[in-house]
């Protein structure tokens, strides 16, 4: 299971996010995918890691998830056959991507991913156009709260989905914030990190990501 990075890095609940999917039985991953462009952990807030961030090409990201997905394989642990991935914020929108990216994935939870706005050279696809070149099916976790992510834009993904005849689909909780499941934020949610837990947990199932250990462990 390959777990994408909010733009905080790799810090405590990825790190968590990890560990709850390893008691599952999973082989969970999150590479540091800032690493060449610099150590946000050391930065003290949002405006000074968005400059760190900007420079990170979605190429350079989506190479790196390949490398990390071969490197599992490589070490007996991981199955490519049931490679999954769960982004959150950030790696909400790299989920979406990489599910456009690699023909071996089974499936994708992005929670939060941003779908539409400003483009560069270096991050240069909205995910809406997208919705017609997933390679495997994402389920989209969206709180009609966000006010970093309109939900017309969520909507505008639903619809761009069901036009291309997508097994994707977009789940929106109507009172939660941004950011609703990070437990360490004042936006988290309790009952909607729960259920949206329960639901990528169920869509992995759906879609052949299971653990070799039992999925209704823990």
């Amino acid at each position: 299971m390959l777990v994408v990075q909010e733009i905080f890095g790799v810090h405590a609940h990825i790190q968590d996010v990890c560990r709850r999917l390893a008691r599952l039985g999973y082989l969970a991953i999150a590479p540091d995918l800032f690493a060449r462009q610099g150590d946000v952990s050391r930065l003290p807030d949002i405006p000074s890691i968005l400059p760190v961030v900007s420079k990170v090409p979605d190429a350079q990201v989506m190479a790196d998830l390949d490398a990390t997905a071969a490197w599992a394989t490589a070490s007996g642990e991981g199955d490519p056959a049931r490679l999954g991935i769960t982004g959150f914020c950030w790696g909400g929108r790299i989920t979406w991507l990489y599910a456009a990216h690699n023909p071996r994935l089974r499936a994708g939870v992005a929670w939060y991913g941003r779908l539409s706005g400003t483009t560069s050279e270096l991050q240069p696809t909205e995910v809406i156009a997208l919705a017609g070149r997933l390679k495997a099916p994402v389920l989209g976790l969206y709180g009609g709260k966000d006010d970093g992510i309109p939900l017309e834009s969520v909507e505008r993904m639903r619809r761009a989905l069901e036009g291309a005849g997508s097994p994707s689909r977009i789940l929106v909780f109507p009172d939660a914030p941004h950011g609703f499941h990070a437990d360490y934020r004042p936006t988290y949610r309790a009952r909607e990190a729960a259920e949206g837990w329960k639901q990528m947990r169920a869509w992995f199932r759906a879609n052949g990501v299971v653990s070799r250990a039992s999925a209704d462990r823990a």
